[in-house]
């Protein structure tokens, strides 16, 4: 009988497979073992710190700008009237929490129930950008920022430009709108195909 020299393969193994190599210590684990991978918590507290950080850095930017118009706005008060601006800021809110909120509350319950829904986005869409620009430049096209007696501080038409950019904002959103009823038309015409 002819023998074999002893081997460290594992019985059953081929030993003519390179990539199974003999264990030194006689033994072979055929168990792969992965790198830990982290946990889903500890990545979630990962992101929650990251997020903080960039909080804590744009509010640090926030507050130096405000720092910055503070000293400018007391530093020339002869021309920043800062008693004025303090009454438009304050103003501002007031007007912001007692007329804006509510009325874009009511607005926003009126489109949901009157406009159909492939179209009631573009709709919020065009009544949130006119009502922004409108309250933007209400101190142009009021004329609260004229002087009888010099004319170029209020040089231009702004009411009517106001009127050209609601305009055009509207003319865009009927645009979209009459796309979009198009395509719903073709989708129902043929049935296998759905809008994109």
């Amino acid at each position: 009988m002819t023998s074999h020299p002893p081997t460290d393969r594992p019985p059953g193994a081929d030993p003519s497979d390179p990539s199974d190599p003999p264990d030194p210590a006689g033994r072979h684990d055929h168990v792969r073992h992965d790198p830990p991978r982290p946990h889903a918590a500890t990545r979630a507290v990962t992101a929650v710190r990251a997020a903080a950080r960039v909080r804590v850095v744009v509010a640090a930017a926030g507050l130096a700008v405000a720092g910055y118009g503070i000293a400018g706005l007391m530093t020339h008060p002869r021309a920043t009237h800062p008693a004025h601006t303090l009454r438009w800021l304050l103003g501002g809110l007031l007007g912001h929490d007692v007329l804006v909120a509510p009325a874009a509350a009511v607005l926003g319950v009126l489109l949901s129930r009157l406009v159909a829904h492939p179209y009631r986005s573009v709709v919020q869409a065009a009544s949130f950008v006119s009502a922004s620009i409108a309250l933007a430049s209400f101190p142009l096209w009021s004329g609260r920022v004229g002087h009888p007696a010099n004319p170029s501080v209020d040089p231009l038409p702004y009411g009517r430009n106001l009127l050209t950019v609601l305009g055009a904002i509207w003319s865009v959103a009927a645009a979209v709108m009459l796309r979009r009823a198009v395509r719903a038309r073709r989708s129902t015409d043929r049935p296998g195909r759905s809008p994109r």
